[in-house]
C-alpha cells in the first residue's frame, strides 16, 4: 500500500529533508515545490512512500524537528497507477497491512477519548437501549446496545497511553470512562424507576428473563471474550478496518453490564447488580490488558528487525 506524506518545512530545513526522504526504504516518488506554502512560509515536500517504511520516515522527521516548523500529513490515495510504486512496496520491508503509524493511532484514539456531548448522547443511548433489552429479555436490543456503545475509543486510548506514556491522553481517556459510564448507569436507573409504576414492566423481571444471565455471571469466559475482543479492536484500530471494530462492539458486555447494574439497583436486586458490576470491571480491564499486549507486539516486532541488522552489520 502506498501513501502520501505532505511535508511544509522552511526554505533552510527542505533540502534534509528531501535527501532523507529521497534515502529511505519503500519510497516511489518525491517532488519538491519550492516557496508553496504561505503560512507558514517554505517549501512542500510530496513523499509517495509504502506504508510499512511511513513510521521509520516520520521519527527521521520528528529528529529534524519538523513538526515544530512545520507540518507532516499523511494521507492514502485512491487509486495510484505506477509500476515504480508497486517496486517500490515490493522492496519495503515488511507488510502494509501489518504496519502501525503509532501517530496515526495516537491521534486516532485521542480523537475517540474525548468527554464530548456526543459520546455522552451515545453512551446514553447505548445503556437504555441496553437495559430496555435487560427488562424485555430481548438478545436483539442488547445486541443494538453493544453495537451502539462508544466506550472502545477510550480503552485503547487509555492503552496507546500506558504503553506511549501519555500521561495526559490516559487521563482524557479515564474521565471519558469515568464520567461517561455513571452518568449513562444513573440516566438508566432514571429511566427504570419511572418504568415500575407506570407498569412497563413487572417487578421480578430480572427473575424471568433467561437471555440475560449472562451479564451478571462473570466467568472465566468473560475473561477470555474480553481479551480476544481488546485484542480484535486494536487490530482493528492499527489496521484501520472498521468493519472489524463493528463485530468487537457486539461481542463485549460493557454496555449491557452498565444498564444491568443500573436496573438491578432500581429493583433492589443488588446481589445480581454487584455480579454485572464485576462483569463491567472484567470487560474493561480485560480489554485494556489486550490491547496493551497488542501494542507491545508491534513495536517488539519493530524493534527485533533493528536489532538483528544491527547484529549482521
Amino acid at each position: 500500500m502506498i501513501v502520501q506524506v505532505r511535508i511544509c518545512v522552511p526554505e533552510e530545513l527542505s533540502a534534509t529533508v528531501v535527501e532523507s526522504c529521497s534515502g529511505a526504504p519503500g519510497v516511489a516518488e518525491v517532488a519538491l515545490h519550492p516557496g508553496a506554502s504561505v503560512l507558514p512560509p517554505g517549501d512542500v515536500v510530496l513523499v509517495f512512500i509504502a506504508r510499512e517504511s511511513v513510521e521509520a520516515l516520520i521519527e527521521k522527521l520528528q529528529s529534524l524537528n519538523v513538526q515544530r516548523r512545520g507540518s507532516v500529513s499523511v494521507t492514502t490515495p485512491e487509486l495510484l497507477l505506477s509500476d515504480r510504486a508497486d517496486r517500490a512496496v515490493a522492496a519495503a520491508p515488511g507488510e502494509g497491512a501489518d504496519a502501525m503509524v503509532w501517530d496515526e493511532v495516537s491521534r486516532q484514539t485521542g480523537e475517540d477519548s474525548r468527554l464530548t456531548w456526543s459520546y455522552l448522547a451515545f453512551l446514553v443511548l447505548a445503556t437504555q437501549l441496553a437495559a430496555i433489552g435487560i427488562v424485555t429479555d430481548s438478545t436483539i436490543a442488547i445486541v443494538g446496545a453493544m453495537a451502539v456503545g462508544p466506550e472502545f475509543g477510550p480503552l485503547a486510548a487509555l492503552a496507546v497511553a500506558l504503553v506511549r506514556r501519555q500521561w495526559r491522553l490516559g487521563r482524557r481517556a479515564a474521565v471519558a470512562l469515568g464520567v461517561g459510564f455513571p452518568i449513562a448507569m444513573l440516566a438508566a436507573a432514571l429511566t427504570a424507576w419511572l418504568s415500575v409504576p407506570l407498569g412497563l414492566f413487572p417487578a421480578d423481571t430480572l427473575d424471568r428473563g433467561s437471555a440475560v444471565e449472562f451479564i451478571y455471571h462473570p466467568g472465566p469466559y468473560s475473561v477470555i471474550v474480553a481479551l480476544l475482543a481488546g485484542a480484535a479492536g486494536m487490530l482493528s484500530v492499527t489496521s484501520r478496518r472498521s468493519t472489524a471494530l463493528v463485530g468487537v462492539f457486539i461481542s463485549v458486555t460493557t454496555v449491557p453490564a452498565a444498564g444491568f447494574v443500573a436496573v438491578a439497583l432500581v429493583l433492589g436486586e443488588y446481589q445480581k447488580a454487584a455480579g454485572s458490576a464485576l462483569q463491567l470491571l472484567v470487560n474493561l480491564v480485560g480489554i485494556t490488558a489486550a490491547a496493551v499486549a497488542v501494542l507491545l507486539f508491534f513495536r517488539l516486532r519493530r524493534r527485533s528487525p533493528a536489532k538483528s541488522s544491527r547484529s549482521a552489520a
